[in-house]
């Protein structure tokens, strides 16, 4: 057992001072059969705590249906067994470049911007979640002889709200619920941040990539007194589709965090290992200084250029941490673990059978809605995945303009069956279409914004579609969850035929292969070669989005995921599959994981 607490200048435990050296790495992004080794890895670099967030979107995808928040308590578990202390951070909002910030599209989706703040409506929910979550955190505090030292309520709340009541009732529900252990805040170090993210009487941090001196110098000017800590030392940087990463040298990351811990400060490395968005959880954010441009989507890796990278490997900028970090230690920082076993040799897939995209909307979506104007995403109940809609061109008419207003994300277009577009822009031409004509467009989310005033804006058509400057009305509304294609014997319903000669190459669809793994199993890389844009599943685990353009061009396959012998390939093409998808050009193929890749 130990009492940990907050004094003038430290953290303490049983009234010895400490510092906290933590590194981010969310369970979540992780397979839980590696969680140990990636611990192991945190461990090796001089780390003596670990931070996570905890996304309630995940574990609570509709009202009152959970799906295991006792993974929280495991991976705390599993902390405690490397050695290392916990800090957690339940939110309800994350960021994280996660899906909606983490918050349930249910409840974004009738709330809007009434989240984050005394909106009753939300409140209740926030509650019954935590009333559920929090036993986890609870019963696994230091006090009890488990790893939690420090909970955080909400996050980075100065950079998005001002309604300091609301974080007094959710500090107040914390401890309410049995938190026992210090709470803080965490909030950029700017004067209206701080003002705005900070409670009274619990302590506050701040969240930078460099300039430690000026940052906890703004933070000094609003606490005089309480242990200086650096909740998210940024050291690397997320990455969006479409756009090149942004680099920052190890040399230059290790000077930064020199200087974190030569002011005397506790630190957390955001991220120490960033992990992989399965399951399309990704999130996205939008370009301009307020947040209110264009549709930026995340990418599947977030690797994030942290010291342990998206596999599990040290990086250059592990031993230059490792370094620094030494000079911080209690004694010798314990050796590395072994590496995890790599696939032994490239295996290439056999996708012999197709399904198009209607007959698996028949199969496996929800209810079709039909009203006057489309309905959203959030109004079918679509966290991730897709929506079809279909309207009709009245007439006899002349050739005009097919527009939509208010599209997100991305949208197919189809006129009497015949692909016509591909479209991204929130205000889109379809090109001229002359009536009567049938038009389908399938708006695939490309993942929700997770940070600024834009977070819990809806998803889909929000506004119209338009024939000159005539709404069409009559509009048939079908949606898709990503997750319909996990459930036990989903994929038996959808009526596949075999590729060959049956108009599959080429076309969107649900692909169904075999990937023959001989030998031991291990780490991996899934290349999609001629594949546009979709979702990759193996053995029924969703690795996540791919999508030509890159940057990103594989996607990691933890070796868990992996059997020997034959393995299930799954790929839902939005877009379109190269033109050969058996063996040869456009096969997927497994690779083993290797430097650089």
């Amino acid at each position: 057992m130990a009492r940990c607490a907050v004094g003038e200048r430290d953290f303490t435990v049983d009234g010895r001072p400490v510092r906290l050296l933590s590194g981010a790495m969310h369970y979540f992004r992780v397979h839980e059969a590696q969680w140990g080794h990636r611990l192991a890895m945190l461990r090796a670099m001089g780390l003596n705590c670990v931070e996570t967030y905890v996304p309630w979107n995940l574990h609570e995808p509709r009202p009152g249906v959970f799906r295991d928040p006792e993974a929280l308590g495991r991976f705390l578990d599993a902390a405690h067994e490397a050695g290392l202390w916990a800090i957690v951070r339940p939110g309800p909002y994350i960021c994280a470049e996660w899906e909606n910030g983490g918050l349930p599209e249910w409840l974004t989706g009738p709330l809007g911007r009434r989240v984050r703040t005394r909106e009753a409506e939300y409140l209740r929910a926030v509650d019954a979640w935590f009333g559920r979550l929090l036993p986890q955190v609870v019963a696994r505090q230091c006090d009890s002889g488990g790893p939690v030292i420090l909970v955080q309520a909400e996050n980075e709340y100065g950079s998005y709200g001002s309604d300091a009541g609301y974080l007094v009732w959710l500090v107040e529900r914390l401890r309410a619920l049995g938190v026992r252990v210090p709470l803080c805040t965490s909030d950029g170090p700017e004067d209206h941040m701080l003002s705005g993210g900070s409670v009274p009487g619990v302590l506050a941090t701040v969240n930078f990539g460099s300039g430690a001196r000026e940052a906890f110098a703004a933070l000094r000017r609003h606490r005089a007194d309480g242990p200086l800590m650096c909740m998210e030392f940024w050291c690397g940087w997320f990455t969006h589709w479409g756009r090149s990463e942004e680099p920052r040298a190890a040399e230059d990351a290790a000077a930064a965090l020199g200087e974190i811990l030569e002011c005397g400060a506790s630190v957390n490395v955001y991220m120490a290992h960033g992990g992989t968005s399965f399951g399309g959880w990704a999130g996205a954010n939008r370009a301009g200084e307020l947040q209110d441009g264009e549709l930026r989507p995340t990418v599947t890796s977030y690797d994030y250029q942290a010291p342990v990278d998206e596999r599990g490997r040290p990086t250059e900028k592990f031993w230059r941490f490792r370094e620094v970090l030494a000079g911080y230690a209690d004694g010798p920082l314990p050796p590395l673990p072994e590496p995890l076993p790599v696939l032994a040799a490239p295996v290439h897939a056999v996708v012999g059978e197709w399904a198009p995209p209607g007959e698996v909307m028949a199969a496996l979506g929800g209810a079709e809605v039909e009203a006057a104007g489309p309905a959203t995403f959030e109004e079918l109940g679509v966290d991730r995945g897709l929506v079809r809609y279909q309207v009709t061109v009245p007439g006899p008419r002349g050739r005009y303009p097919l527009r939509v207003r208010g599209l997100r994300d991305r949208a197919v277009v189809y006129v009497d069956g015949e692909l016509r577009a591909v479209v991204d822009e929130e205000d889109a031409v379809l090109g001229e279409v002359a009536g009567p004509a049938s038009v389908e467009l399938w708006v695939a989310s490309l993942g929700r914004v997770n940070y600024g005033p834009r977070l819990a804006e809806s998803k889909g058509i929000v506004g119209g579609l338009l024939h000159e400057r005539q709404y069409l009305h009559g509009v048939r509304s079908r949606g898709l969850r990503l997750d319909a294609l996990e459930e036990a014997g989903a994929t038996d319903r959808v009526p596949f035929r075999a590729v060959a000669g049956a108009g599959g190459g080429g076309g969107a669809g649900l692909y169904r292969g075999t990937l023959t793994v001989a030998g031991r199993p291990g780490d991996a890389e899934l290349a999609l070669p001629g594949w546009r844009h979709g979702f990759a599943w193996i053995n029924e685990f969703c690795l996540g989005r791919y999508r030509a353009e890159g940057p990103q061009r594989t996607l990691y396959v933890p070796g868990p995921v992996l059997r020997e012998g034959g393995n299930a390939l799954l790929l839902w093409e939005w877009e379109g599959a190269p033109a050969l998808v058996g063996r040869g050009a456009g096969a997927p193929g497994l690779y083993p994981c290797t430097a650089g890749s």
